[in-house]
């Protein structure tokens, strides 16, 4: 049975008077990967920061694999690898140089560094490129070097920020089936702003907004959430939006370029029947309602709409900036 790796409870972190991270709570298990989505200011990178030791928390605690980040970090960062957005790399040197520079950074007994090195190129799809020079390599084998980096000490826990980018689609399709394969025996933390890419390679989905948390759900529960949370319905008379809106259940109405509405509603609330009802009293002739089906892009844009006019002003008051935000 799997076990947990990562527990999160009560984060916080204050840039002067802006809360970046509010009471973010959450686990990973072994063998789970975890999709962190959030758009540009909601505290997504600070909060992965603070995961992998590189960013003390204003409040909260951190425990890896039964060990407090705080009261031990030493023995909490020795059980987490990290891939951040730009994969560390020194480009002067060959692939098996820089691997081997990596292991000793990770105390990995030098009588097992060779074993460990080869492993890890082989699980990277990097057996044939170990002279080679890191600066010589393409985009997406740079990439394979950055987890490479972050896999070779067998760490339990490993955290990769946007292991993507910047990938042509067989490269990203290669990485991905990378960390599937790192998600059977590790936790992954999948940072992304590729939104499909949460949904073939992670088990779980978060998003956080605002420094808040607004979703945190399992790949099975969203797709049932994407297929129950809306209605599509068209009328021959065009109705008063008003009257949709208020009906029990219902949190908002948008029309639809052919005419049709997009009834987005409560997902233990669905408001057919009332619909049916007051379209027959109204007399605005009904001819099509259906379930709708809501994509991961909608979802995100529902829960972060009003993101990043809202972090804009507060960072517009603030005389604290930060990068990681």
């Amino acid at each position: 049975m799997s076990h947990t790796l990562v527990e999160i409870n009560n984060l916080s972190r204050f840039y002067g008077t802006l809360q970046a991270v509010k009471d973010v709570s959450f686990t990973i298990r072994q063998g789970e990967v975890l999709g962190f989505l959030g758009p540009n200011g909601a505290g997504k990178t600070t909060t992965m920061q603070i995961i992998s030791g590189n960013l003390a928390p204003s409040g909260g605690s951190v425990t890896i694999a039964n060990h407090d980040l705080l009261e031990d970090p030493r023995a909490a960062k020795n059980q987490i690898g990290y891939l951040p957005e730009s994969p560390p790399l020194y480009r002067e040197l060959t692939v098996n140089e820089y691997l081997d520079y990596c292991a000793a950074l990770n105390n990995v007994p030098r009588a097992k560094r060779l074993s460990a090195r080869e492993n890890t190129k082989e699980r990277c799809g990097l057996h044939d490129a170990g002279k080679r020079l890191i600066g010589n390599l393409s985009k997406g084998f740079q990439q394979r070097v950055g987890i490479a980096q972050a896999i070779i000490h067998l760490p339990p826990v490993v955290i990769l920020d946007e292991p993507t980018v910047g990938l042509d689609p067989i490269q990203i399709r290669e990485i991905r089936a990378l960390i599937r394969e790192l998600g059977r025996d590790h936790g992954v933390i999948l940072s992304t702003h590729i939104l499909p890419e949460v949904q073939t390679t992670c088990d779980r989905v978060q998003i956080i907004n605002k420094g808040e948390l607004v979703l945190n759900e399992s790949i099975e529960g969203l797709e049932h959430h994407m297929k129950s949370a809306s209605l599509t319905v068209a009328f021959h008379q065009s109705p008063d939006l008003q009257f949709l809106e208020n009906l029990p259940g219902v949190k908002s109405v948008h029309p639809e370029k052919d005419g049709r509405l997009r009834v987005f509603h409560e997902t233990e609330q669905n408001p057919t029947d009332a619909i049916l009802r007051m379209a027959v009293n109204k007399n605005w002739g009904l001819y099509e309602i259906r379930p709708g089906r809501l994509s991961l892009e909608q979802i995100f844009v529902e829960l972060t709409s009003d993101a990043a006019l809202e972090n804009a002003e507060a960072l517009a008051t603030t005389t604290t900036t930060d990068s990681g935000l």
